[in-house]
């Protein structure tokens, strides 16, 4: 197909199914997908969808929240300068949970994505829209955001392919702040090689964000040769595929992952990292600090929605913050300012951030005995809608548990699909490794793709 029979066929797909699976915030005009981007370039075939939190220049950005409902981009984020530049089509906005802050795109504003697989369950979070869409068929690729996981999770949850970079390795200019030491735009897409396509367009040094780094950017889809790295050594993280709650459907397919990793000529290694039974904890003060920092800012005056009848400035940021922020971003606000005042910042949020250092060290001590780590990305299977509304904090600590020392870390992570539950709910497992080893990543999941077919297999669910 040509480039504009891609844009119609992928409206065409949003068009029919999206109103029952909700993986997107809003589709574009087709003439304008068109003329937003490069006729030529390595992606000059290839749809994304965006998540809502990413900027682009004239569309609203709202990131599935009340409070920025009619706020436009005044430009585009650097990911989506690139892509653009490359050829590639950005046909929509992608619903996420608010402001990025969950773990199952429930708490978007606007709409709760299903899981296409099971349109009973949910499809992960916070970039649930954007893993839907592309398990779904609806685009090639999306871009998300992980922070604390929110990329991996959705990918496992869903079926595809997804990649959390080393933190400095994609630009965050454009990207609409949640952690700023945590956030990370992230890749999804349905295969390994598309995956490593797109990171080489979007890698690579910036001067508008000061984090980003100026380590050289690959080719990395050149690492997808089929074999993996000789004398590979692999590293399971025991205290993972052992932790209390891991479904005994998951912990099979991941050990049938290992399997066919010996069959590759993988030396197989156990290990176990103690500070990973932290993580979620460091990770929960961590965030909820950064998130109350970063937020300040949509107070009714610098951006976004305000209550236009309140009778004195106080009463202003009281109600507009009230109003248009929903329950979860409200709550990991008070979370944050509290760990963050006087008398307790020393007791949580400064021993969070010298917990995190050592998890650090032991991440790092652990990647020069092994080329890369093995661990599961989500406890369970996708879950059912609305299990965890009257205990979101359970939901957190469940879901965070093997995904959010990457992110303290600033290690790079990739996750690809390894199979089905029973029910034919989508398991897959993580790859883990050093800083800037994203070649090695690739090339160590596209060998697992291309001898085994979980790929290769579409959901139906939400067509029914």
């Amino acid at each position: 197909m040509n480039r504009r029979e891609k844009v119609a066929d992928a409206c065409a797909q949003f068009a029919q199914y999206d109103t029952r699976l909700c993986s997107a915030l809003e589709i574009f005009d087709q003439e304008s997908i068109i003329h937003a981007s490069s006729p030529e370039g390595p992606l000059e075939h290839m749809t994304l969808l965006v998540k809502d939190n990413v900027c682009q220049k004239g569309r609203i950005a709202s990131c599935a929240s009340h409070i920025l409902a009619n706020y436009r981009a005044p430009y585009d984020a650097t990911v989506v300068d690139r892509l653009k530049s490359a050829g590639a089509l950005l046909v929509g906005r992608a619903n996420c949970d608010e402001f990025a802050m969950g773990g199952s795109t429930e708490t978007s504003a606007y709409k709760i994505t299903l899981n296409p697989w099971d349109i009973t369950c949910i499809p992960g979070g916070s970039s649930g829209g954007s893993a839907a869409a592309v398990a779904a068929g609806f685009v090639d690729c999306a871009i998300g955001s992980d922070t604390g996981g929110s990329v991996r999770q959705p990918a496992g949850l869903c079926g595809i392919v997804g990649m959390k970079p080393t933190y400095g390795r994609i630009s965050r200019y454009g990207l609409i702040a949640y952690g700023s030491s945590l956030d990370q735009i992230g890749i999804f897409s349905r295969s390994v090689r598309d995956n490593a396509c797109i990171m080489s367009v979007i890698a690579g040094h910036d001067e508008h964000d000061a984090t980003s780094s100026k380590h050289p950017v690959e080719e990395y889809e050149k690492s997808c040769t089929g074999h993996i790295k000789p004398g590979m050594r692999i590293g399971v993280i025991d205290n993972a595929l052992s932790a209390s709650g891991v479904d005994p459907q998951v912990v099979q397919r991941l050990q049938e992952a290992l399997q066919e990793y010996k069959k590759l000529g993988a030396e197989i290694v156990h290990l176990t990292l103690p500070t990973m039974d932290d993580s979620a904890a460091v990770y929960f003060m961590i965030s909820r600090a950064e998130a109350a920092s970063n937020l300040a800012r949509f107070d009714g005056i610098q951006y976004g929605m305000r209550d236009k009848d309140a009778q004195d400035i106080v009463e202003m940021y009281r109600n507009t913050r009230s109003a248009f922020f929903g329950r979860e971003v409200k709550h990991r606000i008070m979370i944050g300012n509290y760990v963050l005042s006087a008398g307790y910042a020393d007791q949580y949020y400064k021993k969070a951030c010298a917990v995190r250092a050592g998890m650090r060290e032991e991440f790092f001590a652990a990647l020069k005995t092994v080329d890369v780590l093995f661990s599961p990305v989500s406890p369970t299977p996708a879950f059912k809608l609305n299990v965890f509304d009257q205990d979101r904090l359970a939901m957190d600590v469940l879901q965070d548990y093997f995904v959010v020392s990457v992110n303290l870390t600033g290690l790079p992570a990739l996750v690809v699909p390894c199979g089905f539950t029973r029910e034919g709910l989508p398991v897959g497992f993580q790859l883990i490794g050093s800083l800037f080893s994203e070649s090695l990543l690739y090339q160590t999941g596209y060998a697992y793709e291309q001898v085994t077919p979980w790929h290769t297999y579409m959901p139906t669910d939400y067509k029914k």
